[in-house]
């Protein structure tokens, strides 16, 4: 790829966005593939003002040649619009790309070098942070005991969130800095905590971060998503996950540096205070229960390897309230729901709340449900009446399914297999927007993508072309911007550069994928993604027309 600009005068100042200091320079983009449904078989495209301003062919964009400041030329490589991820803790993210990272730590025994590596390394940290143990991925399947924890950081006080970020095992150290508690909900002495006892220890540990470490992170965590072709995220933040400095200055980063869109929720049930710190809804985690993997997501019959249904955290009146106050103040309200007793509440409070202010005002505040992993034919029906948006994580079913995974160990096969079921979602009419939950599982959103193609349970896949539309445009849609996301005059000019191999048209049906591979059938082609093949490589991410990341040559 390269690109030759024309001379020209300096802009004035004064006619700059401070964020967005190139998008009055019109850019053509040649000689590769433009994905767009404006043009199947487009090669080109114009920027403009920073929006797409055209879409065409080769031969057409000649016209255009020598009127623009700048000529891009692909050299074969692939446009798309930019990646949203509709769930992300930005900051964790940063931390976990930054910090001590136990994502692939193989055993016990790899996590606990890891630990006592990570603390010679660090002898001047007040507290020690880390992220992703998955002790059912380990032989054994036992956490680390505290003790053990104790020895490796000599005494220091240290957390450690699960993958799933619903539990955490700490040191004593950092216990001590936390009054009461042991007599918290979800305290136990030689467990992970769970509840009250994990949010008390997680905002001890995030206490001892400087602002000036939480900035490195949230900009080490957007550069990295730009990396990927991520040109949005939307934060999910809240008093239980992170606080409002968090928050606020990671909405400031965002307006101030070039970089990724970041739309912030915040989960909270005052609404009031939501809109004060700039959230598009009081939104995001705001938890109706936990997550499988810590035993805390809420179900209707207990899991097949613990005798309990989980934890309930606001049942069907809190719901409502809190979706009656979301509409009358024109906020989106979300929820955090995994089990499905716990979309049972969402559905049920939606409803209660539709029968208040109207079926109408609630389809159109697109209310969202993030994860929203145990779904019924019910259900589903209920989040297409009550116009949910599900939004939803496939990298969960490659980690966590299939007939050996955690989902079958926490609810047996045959209840495992009913988790993430996306085509069913689709052929209701219910919008999808994919993210990761980062720190959880990571950014990758052709990994995402491909995730949601080759399901774990075969029923539940979608199409490649679906799959995308749900981590691009879903996301947009998400926040009610239904002109985004996709490359058509009148756009934002989010997109993503590729270096790919050929494109196809993929679908969940082999058959499918074979025949529909003829440019005849007028369908933009995408990235082989089947497993194995090897997935794009992200050579540029441009947000309102402003490049926010560029490869280095190789």
């Amino acid at each position: 790829m390269s690109q030759s600009t024309a001379p020209q005068d300096s802009p004035d100042p004064q006619d700059r966005d401070p964020r967005d200091p190139q998008n009055h320079r019109t850019v053509l983009l040649r000689g590769g593939d433009v994905h767009s449904p404006a043009d199947p078989f487009a090669t080109a495209m114009v920027v403009e003002h920073g929006q797409v301003a055209w879409v065409g062919s080769e031969g057409a964009a000649d016209a255009f040649a020598d009127g623009v400041d700048e000529v891009v030329h692909l050299e074969g490589a692939l446009v798309t619009p930019a990646f949203t991820d509709a769930h992300v803790h930005t900051t964790a993210t940063g931390l976990a790309l930054t910090g001590l990272d136990l994502t692939g730590a193989r055993s016990l025994a790899d996590a606990l070098v890891l630990v006592r590596e990570h603390a010679a390394a660090r002898p001047h940290d007040t507290v020690l942070l880390g992220h992703g143990w998955d002790a059912a991925r380990w032989p054994g399947g036992r956490p680390p005991a505290r003790a053990e924890l104790d020895e490796a950081t000599g005494g220091r006080p240290l957390y450690l969130s699960r993958i799933d970020v619903h539990s955490a095992v700490v040191t004593t150290a950092l216990l001590d800095l936390v009054p009461g508690i042991t007599e918290r909900t979800g305290f136990h002495p030689d467990a992970p905590l769970t509840a009250d006892a994990h949010h008390g220890v997680r905002a001890a540990a995030l206490a001892a971060i400087t602002p000036r470490q939480r900035t490195e992170a949230q900009r080490a965590a957007l550069g990295h998503a730009a990396s990927l072709g991520i040109g949005s995220v939307h934060e999910c933040a809240g008093p239980d996950i992170s606080d409002e400095d968090d928050f606020t200055g990671l909405l400031r980063l965002a307006a101030e540096e070039a970089g990724p869109r970041v739309v912030g929720y915040w989960a909270e049930a005052d609404v009031r205070r939501a809109r004060e710190l700039g959230a598009a809804g009081a939104a995001g985690d705001l938890f109706v229960d936990g997550a499988l993997g810590s035993h805390t997501a809420c179900l209707h019959e207990p899991y097949a390897d613990a005798p309990h249904t989980g934890r309930a955290y606001l049942d069907t009146a809190a719901v409502a309230a809190h979706v009656v106050a979301c509409t009358e103040a024109g906020l989106q309200a979300g929820f955090h729901a995994i089990g499905d007793a716990a979309v049972t509440s969402v559905v049920e409070g939606l409803r209660a709340a539709a029968e208040k202010v109207g079926l109408a005002r609630v389809r159109a505040a697109r209310h969202r449900v993030e994860h929203a992993e145990m779904l019924t034919p019910e259900t589903i029906a209920a989040f297409a009446e009550l116009g949910l948006t599900a939004s939803v994580q496939p990298a969960f079913d490659a980690l966590w399914g299939g007939e050996d995974g955690m989902y079958a160990q926490r609810l047996g096969a045959e209840r495992a297999r009913t988790l993430n079921p996306y085509a069913a979602l689709l052929r209701a009419g219910v919008p999808l927007a994919f993210g990761s939950d980062s720190p959880v599982t990571p950014l990758d959103p052709w990994g995402t993508v491909r995730a949601a193609a080759f399901h774990r349970t075969p029923g539940h896949r979608v199409s490649v072309r679906a799959a995308f539309t749900a981590h691009t445009r879903g996301g947009w849609r998400a926040v009610g911007r239904d002109d985004a996301g996709v490359l058509v005059p009148g756009a934002p000019a989010d997109y993503a550069v590729w270096r790919t191999a050929d494109l196809v048209v993929q679908a969940p049906d082999d058959r499918v994928a074979r025949w529909s591979t003829d440019p005849r059938s007028g369908t933009p082609g995408l990235p082989d993604l089947s497993p194995g093949a090897e997935l794009p490589v992200c050579l540029s991410t441009v947000v309102a027309g402003t490049p926010v990341f560029v490869r280095p040559d190789e």
